[in-house]
């Protein structure tokens, strides 16, 4: 089932004495937090109002919320999770959600074996690196490239991919056939 509430940061500490805060950003672009008219605080979902956003550093923005106007207010909210709602944005065409692709179990699309699950996204550059878990907990990893990634099926909890020769360890994968 698909969360409606998808993490884009979380509320790290004080900048400055108008109530701004750090936020380390799990979106593309800090401007992305201002793209929302309205995004969620915390496990309640309390909505919040972002109003201005500004890059401080690799992950790092600040964010001004409406109503946050103090440092006493701002540090309320230190350790907090941003939230934004899935039906808030509308993702192009083969574009997922990392947080959709964790746990996808990944199938050879010649032979049908599965080697584990997807357990994280790294991004990393001009294409997205799968890891997947193997059944024996080894890690196996695969660039998101049309070569490699043939199909994502979120729905039927699968992807598919043609491993490039040379790509998988074979005594790692020889592990797994026990």
């Amino acid at each position: 089932m698909k969360k409606e509430f998808l993490e884009i940061g979380k509320i790290t500490k004080l900048q400055g004495l108008k109530g701004d805060v750090r936020v380390q950003y799990y979106c593309d672009e800090p401007e992305m937090l201002c793209d929302f008219e309205t995004l969620y605080l915390g496990r309640e979902h309390t909505p919040v109002h972002p109003k201005k956003v500004r890059y401080l550093k690799s992950d790092v923005a600040v964010l001004r919320l409406d109503g946050t106007d103090t440092p006493e207010d701002a540090e309320k909210l230190i350790g907090k999770m941003l939230y934004f709602r899935r039906d808030d944005i509308e993702l192009p065409e083969n574009t997922w959600f990392i947080q959709d692709v964790i746990g996808l179990e990944v199938y050879d699309a010649d032979t049908g074996k599965c080697y584990g699950k997807v357990d994280d996204v790294y991004q990393n550059g001009t294409a997205d690196v799968y890891s997947i878990k193997t059944p024996s907990g080894g890690q196996l990893m695969f660039p998101s490239i049309p070569e490699v990634l043939l199909e994502t099926d979120i729905e039927g909890g699968r992807i598919t991919i043609r491993p490039l020769d040379g790509l998988f360890d074979p005594e790692e994968i020889k592990d797994d056939e026990n």
